[in-house]
């Protein structure tokens, strides 16, 4: 039996959904909410709606509101996680935005704010993949590409609060225009809107290709994981030639990140790698160790793929705002 005060939110808020889970101080999962993200309203009303996601995931797992201890936020875009502000994230049209003072009056508990890449591999590491390793990285494919470093068993943030930023290091000077601005970003080679990007020029140039009509099939828009994936299953050329491609470059990132940090464990998490797990991360391990300078002892280096799916966030989430509580 939970008494008071002791279970936690954590979110995960998305583009595109914002998803909620309530867990015990053991971690486990008392129960799941979903809801879509209304990108559309003014910062307010998405804080609301969050507050409204909190509440009726405590519901869902037969609990009252006075037992919650906290809630914790994996937020996209540029955070300051000591006062709760979202400074910047586009996804959401947000700019300085007091989350963490706003939800807390709405909710009247304490509210965290971090990054959503880096709550993400904070759940990793204490409850999935890289559970046990003291320096670790992950990175996050899906959309971008973003990532966060675990040194000495925490979560580093660098100087300015901006470390791990991943999917923005140059792989290939003059490559693609990246959305940061930039050209040669791993984000705009490997991330899945760069691989949608090249399976469509493809198909402009008469290469034969089934994931126009997956996605039709399918009600998409965007070319999903789960499309990748059927395309994949299908043997469909252009996507397994796109993919080799992405593959190559993430194996490039992460041989430069390992020659710089020399972590245990680098995890691959994100919508990709859940959905194709080693099948995905074996090439890159591949052309990763190929890379290392130092070579003799490369399988040291743990690279594997997360375990925790799309509950890695509100996991992380959950475990920073316990560590923030206890300081």
């Amino acid at each position: 039996m939970v008494s008071a005060k002791e279970v936690m939110v954590g979110i995960d808020m998305g583009g595109t959904s914002l998803r909620a889970l309530v867990v015990n101080p053991q971690n486990e999962i008392l129960a799941v909410e979903k809801t879509p993200t209304n990108v559309a309203q003014k910062p307010d009303g998405l804080i609301r709606d969050l507050a409204a996601l909190a509440e009726d995931v405590v519901r869902a797992a037969g609990l009252r509101k006075s037992q919650l201890r906290a809630v914790s936020i994996g937020a996209p875009g540029a955070v300051d996680p000591e006062h709760g502000v979202v400074y910047h994230a586009p996804n959401l049209g947000w700019d300085a935005v007091p989350l963490g003072a706003k939800l807390g009056k709405l909710l009247r508990v304490p509210v965290f704010v971090e990054n959503d890449v880096n709550v993400g591999v904070v759940g990793e590491h204490a409850l999935g993949a890289g559970r046990g390793a003291q320096d670790l990285v992950g990175i996050f494919v899906g959309t971008g590409i973003g990532g966060g470093i675990i040194f000495q068993g925490q979560l580093y943030l660098g100087a300015r609060g901006a470390a791990a930023e991943v999917g923005h290091m140059i792989v290939q000077v003059d490559g693609p225009l990246c959305g940061c601005g930039n050209h040669g970003c791993i984000e705009a080679l490997a991330s899945r809107t760069a691989m949608e990007r090249d399976v469509r020029v493809a198909i402009r140039s008469g290469q034969r290709s089934c994931v126009l009509k997956l996605m039709e099939e399918r009600g998409k828009e965007r070319m999903t994981s789960s499309v990748l994936q059927r395309a994949l299953r299908k043997n469909d050329p252009v996507m397994r030639k796109v993919m080799k491609r992405a593959q190559y470059y993430l194996g490039m990132l992460v041989a430069s990140v390992v020659n710089m940090l020399d972590p245990e464990c680098v995890v691959i998490g994100g919508g990709i790698a859940e959905r194709l797990g080693e099948s995905y991360v074996a090439p890159i391990r591949k052309t990763a160790y190929q890379n290392f300078l130092r070579r003799h002892d490369a399988e040291r280096v743990k690279i594997v793929p997360g375990t925790l799916g799309d509950n890695a966030g509100p996991l992380g989430a959950v475990v920073l705002a316990r560590r923030r509580l206890q300081r």
